[in-house]
């Protein structure tokens, strides 16, 4: 672990990156920030915790758990919205076993998203799964999705 946290803050000296370079490096290593991670790179960089957890809660697309092996993302932009989104969000949420401050599985198979827009209005509501767009989603749409794809993966597994 030493050893790939010293490589990143190497590439970090060499190429005078900014903070949020440094993180995204971090998080495309690892998936997503650890508070070790962060306080390693405090430590050696002299710069406040503080100060990086301020960039990492700033900016949403940052993470400080792990995300699951597959992503699940509703998109909840205006014409998702109208058409159901929250309801696709919640039967989502639902069918993973997920409470609303979680967003990925305990085992890590899945992770929820949600989406401002992905600009597919026409097709609305779009559910993706893994860069796969469904389009024209309902609730019992969402769930044998989610159970499907769960099928699928335990069956690849035998």
């Amino acid at each position: 672990m030493e050893k790939v946290l010293t490589k990143i803050l190497d590439q970090h000296r060499k190429e005078k990156g900014s903070l949020i370079a440094l993180l995204q490096r971090i998080q495309e290593t690892f998936g997503h920030i650890s508070e070790e991670n962060v306080a390693w790179f405090s430590r050696m960089l002299d710069i406040p915790e503080s100060r990086f957890f301020g960039v990492i809660t700033f900016y949403p697309k940052f993470r400080t758990s792990p995300v699951g092996k597959n992503t699940i993302t509703v998109c909840c932009g205006a014409a998702c919205h109208i058409k159901g989104a929250d309801k696709l969000l919640d039967t989502a949420r639902e069918a993973l076993g997920l409470s609303d401050d979680e967003d990925t599985t305990a085992d890590l198979s899945f992770t929820l998203q949600k989406a401002t827009c992905i600009g597919a209005c026409n097709i609305a509501p779009v559910v993706i799964l893994n860069k796969q767009v469904h389009a024209g989603m309902d609730p019992v749409k969402v769930t044998k999705l989610i159970k499907g794809y769960e099928r699928e993966e335990f069956l690849g597994y035998l």
